[in-house]
């Protein structure tokens, strides 16, 4: 029997403060010319662009003394001074003052940097032990990149006490205007919607504007792993909280990440991207075949099943039309047979009412009192993508075919033996850490799976238990997968733009190209690529030339090669290993060819010179400009590989004209 949460939609009177949002019009869905975000910096002064370089040259001076320390305390805690200057050299190279108040704040971080900085090199860190509004930094293992965030640490916190503390992240909401400078001055006057007592509330960058996906995605699970290192934070009292924008990526957290969070608290946003954009854009949207597979990988309704392990309330204003997220997952949740908590502020629009709050806060209060379940005895795992594979003590290893829902309903049985149901899962493992296995020790445990039973092996002494299993030949074993095997596994299952979720380094060609036409496209695609990376992830991406990649690159990173078999030496040592093959002639698909002389393969499989690396050609992240208008189109748009004619140009949508595009099977291999 699933647990059930209690339905109710309570409907709050009274009138709030309007939360910032910068929403989408009509205008937006013109996909010809769309608008530039972030938009054009405004002019700054010659005057003050000096004086900003001169205190920017001597605070780098500074960070390189600090860099040269070797000292652990002094390495964890420099990005916490790196933050000021990315902000304002960025800012500067690339003309992003967004308004001109941004000037006076970025003399305001360089003042602030250089305290921290000869604070440090003094041996001391005040602001690492300060109460309230904190800003920080963490270095993002995506493109090595210095990342800030923000934190409010109550004044109930003593860096001297023992104890753990429950932690919310709070997700904000849409800003196109929300650059470095802004955020960091923003995370240090405005303490946010919510400030439970005795909670440290985490504010994520999020990597500007993508609503916590991809680069976004991980921006918060980094934060979050850094927050944790510098204040002690009760794994089992987390929660994830936001609104707008923010609201949508709390949806995304809840069901992807069900068993991180103690409670879930999404207000507006959206939940998914077709019916959404119908109603929020007044935008009918027709995929392909593979893009509507890849709606898959973000629409929350999907997912909705995984939220029994997520104890969730949602907020919405009673006449705004993001309560359209709460609306559509309460139907998803109770096809899975669970209701959802909605709270709703009466006649309010995009904002919360001080009665809502009220009402969201003693609920919140009240889960995160219990705090999280660590070994539910019931799991319901829902996954499309073993990017997303592990609930709880049910890790997904393998499925029968990736984009279809493949499920995993698991039972802690009360004679200490285990129960499964399966759909569309070809290998998985459950595994319980040491203390944590409510099962018998020294007891073979047997296992149900689909009506097949199995003697799984005994627990170990310290309470610890894994037990691996696998279908062959359609039948059930006890057993795990091949560790060599080429297949589709987690963190290696695409599509293209999974590369980007992890480190990785563009490769330059610096050979012949055999086609005019080809290498222009290249050269200007890679140069897009380079320059959207720091636009919309705000990362510099890793670039190297093709002879200059080494073997600690190869081990190190996801490679992007761009180019073509003649023209990057890299493309040229892994083409006769790739599942399409591509020549002089042209690319091959099968049967099918597609000609040299205009036409180029984009596509990601495991690196014939690391297996457990990615290799990508001729691609970065597959959304483009139209998609930045609304944050419910940024989602892949090209799967594992993808034919493109060069000959059509390319725009704010497509690299190009896609003559062909599908995903590779689960040993990736052409279907």
């Amino acid at each position: 029997m699933r647990r059930v949460f209690l339905y109710a939609i309570v409907v709050i009177t009274g009138m709030g403060c309007s939360l910032r949002v910068q929403a989408d019009g009509p205008s937006d869905n013109q996909a010809d010319n769309p608008r530039r975000v972030p938009a054009a910096g405004v002019q700054v002064p010659e005057a003050d662009t000096a004086q900003l370089k001169t205190e920017l040259t001597a605070l780098q001076a500074s960070i390189d003394k600090l860099a040269k320390q070797t000292d652990a305390k002094t390495q964890s805690l420099l990005p916490d001074v790196q933050i000021f200057a990315k902000a304002v050299r960025d800012a500067i190279a690339y003309e992003e003052f967004l308004s001109n108040d941004d000037i006076p704040r970025a003399k305001q971080l360089l003042k602030q940097g250089r305290e921290r900085a000869e604070q440090l090199l003094a041996g001391n860190a005040p602001w690492a032990a300060q109460q309230g509004l904190v800003v920080r930094g963490y270095v993002s293992r995506l493109d090595g990149s210095v990342q800030p965030y923000g934190v409010v640490v109550p004044a109930s916190y003593a860096a001297v006490s023992s104890d753990r503390v429950r932690m919310d992240l709070w997700l904000h909401g849409r800003g196109e205007d929300l650059n470095e400078i802004k955020f960091l001055t923003d995370r240090q006057k405005i303490a946010g919607e919510f400030t439970p007592a005795d909670t440290i509330v985490l504010h994520p960058y999020g990597r500007y504007c993508n609503a916590f996906k991809l680069a976004g995605e991980v921006d918060v699970l980094e934060a979050m792993e850094a927050v944790k290192r510098q204040y002690r934070i009760d794994p089992d009292r987390i929660a994830v909280r936001g609104f707008s924008m923010g609201g949508a990526g709390v949806w995304h957290f809840a069901v992807h990440y069900a068993d991180r969070f103690a409670a879930a608290n999404p207000g507006a946003g959206f939940a998914e991207t077709p019916d959404f954009l119908r109603v929020f854009q007044n935008e009918t949207i027709e995929p392909t075949p593979y893009e509507a597979k890849l709606l898959h990988m973000y629409d929350c309704t999907d997912w909705a099943g995984n939220l029994f392990h997520c104890p969730t309330v949602a907020y919405s204003g009673e006449i705004d039309k993001q309560k359209q997220a709460a609306d559509i997952m309460t139907v998803a949740m109770q096809g899975e047979g669970l209701e959802l908590r909605h709270i709703i502020g009466a006649k309010a629009a995009h904002k919360y009412t001080p009665e809502g709050k009220q009402a969201v806060e003693e609920v919140l209060d009240s889960i995160m009192e219990v705090g999280r379940d660590r070994v539910p005895l019931n799991v319901h795992f829902t996954t499309y993508t073993l990017r997303y594979s592990r609930l709880a003590w049910v890790t997904v290893d393998a499925m029968g075919e990736h984009w279809r829902a493949a499920k995993v309903d698991g039972q802690l049985l009360a004679g200490s033996d285990v129960e499964l149901k399966t759909e569309n899962v070809t290998a998985l493992t459950l595994a319980f850490a040491p203390g944590r296995c409510p099962v018998d020790v020294n007891r073979a445990v047997e296992v149900s799976v689909d009506g097949e039973v199995l003697t799984g092996p005994a627990a170990k002494s310290d309470r610890s238990w894994t037990c691996h299993l696998k279908k062959v030949n359609g039948m059930w074993q006890v057993g795990a997968l091949a560790d060599n095997d080429v297949r589709k596994r987690h963190d290696l299952q695409g599509p293209i733009d999974d590369a980007f979720l992890d480190a990785f380094m563009f490769v330059r060609p610096t050979g012949k190209f055999a086609q005019p036409a080809v290498e222009a496209w290249t050269k200007a695609e890679m140069a897009r690529a380079i320059r959207e990376w720091r636009k919309q992830f705000r990362g510099e991406a890793r670039v190297k030339d093709d002879v200059d990649v080494t073997d600690s690159d190869i081990a190190a990173y996801h490679l992007v090669l761009w180019g073509d078999a003649g023209s990057n030496k890299l493309i040229g040592q892994v083409s006769g290993k790739l599942p399409i093959a591509w020549t002089s002639e042209g690319v091959k698909v099968g049967e099918q060819k597609y000609p040299a002389d205009k036409h180029v393969l984009a596509m990601i499989c495991p690196n014939p010179l690391n297996l457990k690396r990615y290799v990508v050609l001729n691609s970065g992240v597959t959304y483009r400009e139209y998609d930045y208008l609304n944050n419910a189109r940024q989602i892949p748009k090209l799967p594992d590989w993808a034919v493109i004619d060069t000959s059509t140009p390319p725009n704010g949508r497509h690299p190009g004209k896609i003559v062909a595009a599908d995903f590779f099977d689960e040993a990736w291999k052409l279907k």
